[in-house]
């Protein structure tokens, strides 16, 4: 690894092909931090609950490569006040997708690139996702084909979104799981593209 090398401090595989798609080198190194949620941080806005679990992966990860360029990124959803995190079972899925069935919630995702320097710079983006009425025999047939549990607010626009999305509007790749347009902006005013 030189040490112009960025680590992206995720496992989620859509943002390690979001990245991928932009040709440059980096590698994936996790750390085992503890992330947010509505009940451990009752009192941040969901842009701020998603920065801060950004920070908190890209910091963790940093302190383990202090001469490397760290990107840490989480994404939230999130629909009249209420967050949805990655759900902890197919019961709790199918109620965030019957909740957010015929209306439309904002995605959020926060991230946060760290300099070997120790500099810090980041940024949101929200995008927001019309969902279809959704029928019990939608949401089983969703879930009975998509692998729900890794993602926020129990759904991916990737995998059978046509089934349950009506319309996307904003940044399509910050719904995957990385603002590639924004993040773009930002690695090259690092000269990092």
């Amino acid at each position: 690894m030189s040490s112009s090398s960025l680590i992206l401090a995720s496992g989620s595989p859509r943002r390690r092909e979001l990245l991928g798609e932009l040709g440059f080198p980096f590698v994936v190194v996790t750390a085992d931090v503890e992330e947010l949620d509505c009940l451990s941080a009752p009192k941040l806005a969901p842009a701020e609950l998603a920065l801060e679990n950004a920070r908190r992966k890209a910091a963790a990860v940093a302190a383990l490569h202090p001469d490397r360029w760290v990107l840490g990124a989480d994404t939230v959803v999130t629909l009249d006040g209420r967050v949805f995190g990655k759900p902890t079972s197919l019961i709790e899925a199918r109620e965030f997708l019957r909740v957010l069935s015929g209306r439309t919630h904002q995605v959020i995702t926060g991230c946060v690139l760290k300099s070997p320097a120790g500099k810090e710079d980041s940024f949101h983006e929200i995008s927001s996702v019309i969902f279809f009425s959704l029928t019990e025999e939608i949401i089983a047939r969703y879930l009975a084909e998509v692998h729900v549990l890794d993602k926020a607010g129990g759904y991916a626009l990737q995998e059978r979104g046509e089934w349950i999305v009506a319309s996307v509007e904003g940044s399509r790749t910050n719904i995957i799981g990385l603002p590639m347009e924004k993040l773009t902006g930002l690695l090259q005013s690092r000269g990092l593209l």
